[in-house]
């Protein structure tokens, strides 16, 4: 996947609002992740922020001393964080690998991974520039998705995700590129994101039964999970 899809206006014309109406999910999916294991970052930098929503939304729910930094490659991207920025929020239209500075406490890529061509390269990169790693990384693989014609087509053409994983090759891809999971779990998109087509309130009926009674399995069958992780 050429990355210039990102800065010639082609990955905006497919999704327009850059994912911005998912923010405040994902904000909430990360909230729990920094709740859960007690950590309070006073410094926060995502790599690949999109619209800037979801760090507009943590700013709204965290320690108003706290520090946040996006960055982005794409102009497009870039134009839509506009108006968002404040005295503790910043954005910057910069490719992060090319930035230096000080490590950040906590270091956020929230949907990107499965994006970039290199992702293990950049992951063994951008490991020392912040005390922790907090990613959130869908789990396009699943019974469901191999089956139907057309799906990861339509999510390399659509999304322009490059690469498909599972939980167990996500967890492993991390640990290959030298990180330390610290705590992991599966957020349902499908499930809990107030965003859903129709389509998907169909398919969450055996969706939503299965994952009562074993999440996993759940994930491996219909897809519709993606994986919050913790690491260092």
């Amino acid at each position: 996947m050429d990355r210039s899809i990102y800065i010639d206006g082609t990955y905006l014309d497919k999704n327009p609002a850059w994912h911005a109406e998912d923010s405040a999910w994902k904000a909430r999916q990360i909230l729990r992740m920094l709740q859960r294991n007690g950590i309070s970052p006073k410094t926060i930098c995502e790599v690949g922020c999109g619209a800037g929503g979801v760090l507009r939304e943590l700013q709204e729910g965290m320690d108003p001393s706290c520090e946040f930094h996006g960055y982005e490659i794409s102009p497009q991207a870039f134009r839509l964080c506009e108006g968002k920025g404040n005295e503790r929020l910043h954005f910057h239209l910069q490719d992060f690998l090319q930035e230096e500075g000080p490590p950040f406490d906590l270091l956020l890529l929230i949907d990107v991974i499965e994006h970039l061509e290199e992702y293990p390269t950049f992951l063994k990169k951008v490991k020392p520039r912040s005390r922790y790693k907090g990613l959130h990384i869908p789990l396009d693989l699943s019974v469901q998705s191999v089956l139907r014609p057309g799906r990861l087509a339509y999510l390399r053409d659509r999304m322009g995700h490059i690469h498909y994983f599972t939980k167990e090759t996500a967890l492993h891809s991390l640990e290959d590129s030298g990180y330390r999971i610290l705590d992991h779990f599966l957020t349902g998109v499908a499930l809990e994101n107030p965003n859903k087509t129709l389509k998907t309130h169909v398919a969450n009926v055996p969706r939503r039964a299965v994952s009562l009674v074993h999440k996993d399995l759940a994930a491996r069958l219909f897809g519709g999970f993606s994986l919050m992780v913790l690491a260092i």
